[in-house]
This record gives C-alpha cells, sequence and structure tokens, in this order.
C-alpha cells in the first residue's frame, strides 16, 4: 500500500470555485487514503473518496489486528466499521432507539448509582433517544467496542444519566446498551481485561464495570469513583462543555493495572486511583495545566498529555508523579513538573507508536498532524490537514496515522452550521 514520496494537490470544495490549494508534504506522511463528506473548507486530496456517512467524525480506533478501523461519526449518530486498509465499509451501526431495541436495555435498566433525570420523562421513554457517540475502546481481544455518548437527545443540557453502546464486533452490531453518568467522554480497559472505566466529564465522576466475563449479559458497575466532589447537576444551565466541574476526559490504567489516571482538564492536573479498590489517592496539579487526553507509553516509563489551552505536549515519568502521592493521600499536591513541548494551537487526541518513538498529534486550532520524537523531544515533522482535526490512532504495526477532522461552528450561524471537517485522513509513516 506504500504509495509514493509525492508533492499532492489538495483542493476546497468551496462553491465559489477556489482555485486549488497546495498542500505540501512533510517529513514521513504519505497521504494514502481519505474518507470525506464534502464540505467547505475541506482539503480534498488526490486519494480521496466522497462518503456520505463521514459527518463529524469524532473518534477513530484500529482494531489489534490492524484489519478494520472504526469511526464514530458523532452528528451522523453512527458507529462506521470499516475493512483496512481497503477501506470498504462494511456497516454502518445507527444510535437511534426506538421501544422495538427495548431489548438492548438490560431488565429495562435505565441509570446506575441513582442518578436522577432532570427533565420530566415517562419511564417509558427513557430508552427512546438517539445517541451521539464519542470516543470508543476495544475489550475482549477486540470482541467488544464500547461506545459512550454525550448525551441522550432528549437531554439537551447533558444533567442526567447517558448511556453506552455494546458493539459485537463479530457480527458488527449492538447487543447490549449500558446507562453511564452525565456526560461520559473516555473510556479505558485495565490491563487483565477485567475492568473497564468510563469518564464522566459532566459531574467529576468515573464508573468502574467488572467486564470479566467473556458473556456481556454479566457485566456490572462495581464502583463510583469521585475526584473530591461531586459535582451536582440539578439546575445547571449553559455551555456543560465548560459548566462540568473539573472536566475529566484523559483515562489511562498504569500497565501493572494498579492505578486509574484521569486528566482534569478543567482545574489542571492528573487524578489517581487505586485499583481494584477505587480509592482516590489525590492528585498531581504541575504536570499539565488543561490536560484533555492521556496515554503511558508502552514501555510504562513516561505519561503523555495534550495540553490544549497550553498549546503543549507534555510528558512526566510515571514512577515519579505517583511516588508524589505517598505522603499525602487523598490531597492536591504540585508533582513533578515533567517536560514541556509546543506543538500548536490547541493540540487534541495523541497516539504513540508501539515502539514508543513517535507520538503523533492532532492539532486542533493548526490544522496539522504532528510528530513529535520522544528521544529528542521535539517536534519532527508534521502535515497539514482538513480544518479542526480531533481524533488519532495509530496502526497496530506502527505503519499507518489515521486522523479525523470534526468540523467546527459558523459564528454567528442561524440554524446552526458547520465548516470544514467530515474528513477522516490516512496516511502511511514507514
Amino acid at each position: 500500500m506504500a504509495l509514493p514520496f509525492l508533492l499532492l494537490s489538495c483542493m476546497s470544495t468551496s462553491s465559489m470555485g477556489q482555485p486549488p490549494v497546495k498542500v505540501e508534504q512533510v517529513g514521513p506522511f504519505i497521504p494514502m487514503a481519505q474518507l470525506y463528506d464534502p464540505r467547505e473548507g475541506q482539503l480534498v486530496r488526490s486519494v480521496a473518496t466522497k462518503d456520505s456517512h463521514i459527518i463529524s467524525p469524532k473518534s477513530i480506533n484500529f482494531t489489534k489486528d490492524g484489519r478494520k478501523v472504526y469511526i464514530n461519526a458523532l452528528e451522523g449518530l453512527e458507529t462506521l466499521v470499516y475493512s483496512f486498509p481497503g477501506l470498504k465499509l462494511i456497516k454502518a451501526i445507527d444510535h437511534d432507539f426506538t421501544p422495538s431495541e427495548s431489548g438492548l436495555f438490560q431488565n429495562g435498566e435505565t441509570t446506575v448509582f441513582d442518578y436522577p433525570y432532570h427533565h420530566r420523562r415517562d419511564s417509558a421513554d427513557k430508552n427512546v433517544f438517539s445517541g451521539k457517540p464519542v470516543e470508543g475502546t476495544f475489550s475482549h481481544a477486540d470482541r467488544y467496542f464500547w461506545v459512550p455518548y454525550y448525551r441522550r437527545s432528549y437531554d439537551s443540557n447533558a444533567s442526567g444519566p447517558s448511556a453506552m453502546a455494546i458493539i459485537d464486533t463479530d457480527k458488527d452490531e449492538i447487543v447490549r446498551v449500558m446507562p453511564t453518568g452525565p456526560l461520559p467522554k473516555m473510556v479505558a480497559v485495565s490491563p487483565d481485561g477485567k475492568t473497564l472505566a468510563v469518564t464522566h466529564w459532566g459531574d467529576n465522576t468515573v464508573g468502574l464495570i467488572d467486564i470479566s466475563s467473556p458473556d456481556p449479559r454479566d457485566f456490572k458497575y462495581t464502583e463510583h469513583l469521585v475526584v473530591e466532589s461531586r459535582l451536582n447537576t440539578a439546575g445547571l444551565t449553559g455551555n456543560r462543555d465548560s459548566n462540568c466541574g473539573f472536566c475529566l476526559r484523559g483515562t489511562v490504567f498504569t500497565p501493572d493495572g494498579r492505578h486509574l489516571l484521569v486528566g482534569r482538564m478543567a482545574g489542571g492536573g492528573i487524578a489517581v486511583f487505586s485499583i481494584p479498590a477505587g480509592d482516590y489517592l489525590g492528585s498531581f496539579t504541575d504536570f499539565s495545566p488543561t490536560p484533555r487526553h492521556l496515554v503511558v507509553d508502552p514501555t510504562g516509563q513516561y505519561l503523555y498529555a495534550s495540553d490544549s489551552k497550553g498549546g503543549i505536549v507534555a510528558r512526566v515519568r510515571l514512577s515519579e508523579a505517583l511516588a508524589s502521592l505517598s505522603a499525602n493521600p487523598g490531597k492536591s499536591v504540585p508533582g513533578p513538573k515533567g517536560e514541556r513541548l509546543n506543538v500548536g494551537v490547541r493540540p487534541r487526541t495523541i497516539a504513540i507508536s508501539p515502539d514508543a518513538l513517535n507520538l503523533y498529534v492532532s492539532v486542533h486550532g493548526a490544522k496539522r498532524l504532528v510528530r513529535v520524537d520522544t528521544k529528542t523531544w521535539k517536534v519532527a515533522d508534521g502535515i497539514d490537514v482538513s480544518p479542526f482535526p480531533v481524533g488519532l490512532d495509530v496502526s497496530p504495526d506502527g505503519a499507518y496515522v489515521a486522523i479525523t477532522s470534526q468540523g467546527g461552528p459558523v459564528s454567528g450561524a442561524s440554524p446552526p452550521a458547520y465548516t470544514g471537517g467530515n474528513s477522516v485522513e490516512f496516511f502511511r509513516v514507514r
């Protein structure tokens, strides 16, 4: 699938007939393919294919065998499954639930941890909604793909419980929908595959689910973790993307499975919980002021974070960060600051190569895919991509990087309109 090293002409899809815009390839990024739904302001490469399903793609995940990719199309209300590297659409999984799908909600469950609904709804209607798929992760050797929903469609202020789909990847069908707390965004699976964490952006909490059974019907919540204090969502108004307490997001287990790390995008730093007990061990705060996405390198040596407001990526030795909490358990401490590197305006998702030598960054404000050399701790190279990149993943063999461009709002548009985005690009990097 390797393509020649060349410069590709990238064209605007503007209805005004603007001339093509040259975008030079930089470094090792060789454009392999692009899926897009035509939209003003995109960069459309010569390897691009129109695809009407690519609506506001939020996240992308390669399977561990590298034979499929799963794309969550947030505003399209679909999870899209493609073969790889052929990129043939296998399935468009819909996240719109009617009474006929009631069997997906085991025992009719509508909430967890006694989360109330702050909208007046009949009990029979609580599981009739559309869900906006956000992030995703695999469990059970890629047998199941977990997809949290930003909110239930009738909960306009995301103040009540949302939900999360479990997709059977053998059939590429939803086999169960579990309730969550408000505004679930990130999901992570423990190294032993027995525990799943779902992080609630909306109220400073994390839910732990026992997934040790091979049968989704046996999955059950075991712990409700709280970072300092749970946010009361009753009567909350305004933008819930900013009115969200600590705005918990990045979530990762340590390689030994003994700790869960959660980024506090508002309030700064990283919260740490013991596993499996779920005790809050405290937060180290000086590492990253607004951490968005977290990864631990394959060696377990470093914790990496993208820092959206700061325009940086940061890293710290994991052992030093954890040790900083031992003297004051349950408290916030400065902890080690680690190292910081400027990468551009509003970095979002990060992903590390299997050999831990390269860190890839989707830089939302700069419209760039950037590669950081982890040995020299310098920006090695990058390439322009469609506006508002957000999601990112590296193939299991480290040969490919995929990036999603979600799009952004048009200022003052009524009804709301978006520009750019609606694009997923694939690059060969070795």
